[in-house]
């Protein structure tokens, strides 16, 4: 794909979905054609990778879209994924920011709700169900599309949870309009994940952006962001059974937290909400 080209559509957006990669192309694909399946256009998609990878270069060269889409990249040096979101940050044309990783397939109205309950002064917090490998294989193959999802955890809850899968109270799609809309209405968030969330530029500014100190998966990727939003004067808002996202399967490459517990307790204490260490390097 050539990506200056895309900027033909500048004029459109509104919001920027800001995905996070490593290497997965195959995951990102299923990603990307859920993107396709949106209620709502008027989104550039930035794909934010930490690192360079020529397979992945290769694909989203290739990739046929009615979005645009900007590949950033950097050099593999480890976990630096709070640098390459600060990046994407910092490039994105939309003045409203939906972030999302590159192994959770989204339900078709996704990005609908992040825009229509995106409100001054909050920050949108939503999860995502953990599918089983079987589950995963479905939508990988097409044999099971992403519009197709919420029926399928409706009959399948038990096989998904038997087989290795989580959260699967996480995959239910509630219309607000329906019989059962009032259930995420009942719902809150107390905590961001960072694979599902929103906010405006404004917010995560306010904040200098992904403390680019953590370089360990989790806490500094949503955790962290949590109380420092809090300092900030933002308070979160819930998006769960609305905007519904599916995690592929894959093996856990869980890591000891200590450190990064230890170094946001630290920050706690320093009252130090306003990173130094993120889109603007203060001394």
């Amino acid at each position: 794909m050539d990506i200056q080209k895309q900027y033909f559509f500048k004029e459109q957006v509104n919001a920027s979905v800001i995905i996070s990669v490593y290497s997965n192309v195959e995951a990102l694909k299923v990603v990307l054609e859920s993107l396709k399946d949106q209620t709502v256009r008027g989104f550039e998609v930035i794909v934010s990778e930490d690192a360079e990878h020529q397979e992945m270069k290769e694909f989203l060269d290739g990739y046929p879209s009615d979005f645009p889409i900007l590949h950033l990249t950097q050099k593999d040096q480890g976990w630096r994924k709070n640098q390459a979101l600060n990046k994407a940050i910092v490039n994105a044309n939309g003045e409203y920011l939906i972030f999302i990783d590159g192994d959770c397939v989204l339900h078709p109205r996704f990005v609908e709700f992040h825009l229509k309950l995106a409100e001054d002064g909050y920050v949108l917090a939503g999860k995502r169900i953990k599918l089983d490998s079987y589950s995963s294989s479905l939508l990988i193959n097409k044999s099971l599309s992403a519009e197709g999802m919420n029926k399928y955890i409706f009959r399948k809850s038990r096989f998904i949870k038997k087989n290795g899968g989580g959260f699967v109270e996480e995959g239910y799609f509630f219309d607000p309009s329906g019989i059962w809309g009032f259930i995420p209405r009942l719902r809150s968030m107390y905590q961001l994940k960072g694979c599902n969330m929103s906010c405006s530029k404004k917010a995560i500014y306010a904040i200098n952006g992904f403390d680019e100190d953590y370089i360990r998966p989790a806490i500094g990727e949503d955790i962290d962001l949590t109380w420092r939003f809090e300092k900030a004067g933002y308070r979160l808002k819930s998006v769960r059974n609305l905007a519904v996202q599916y995690h592929l399967y894959h093996k856990e490459n869980w890591i000891d937290q200590s450190e990064n517990i230890k170094e946001m307790e630290e920050k706690k204490a320093r009252n130090e909400y306003i990173c130094k260490n993120g889109i603007d390097k203060i001394q």
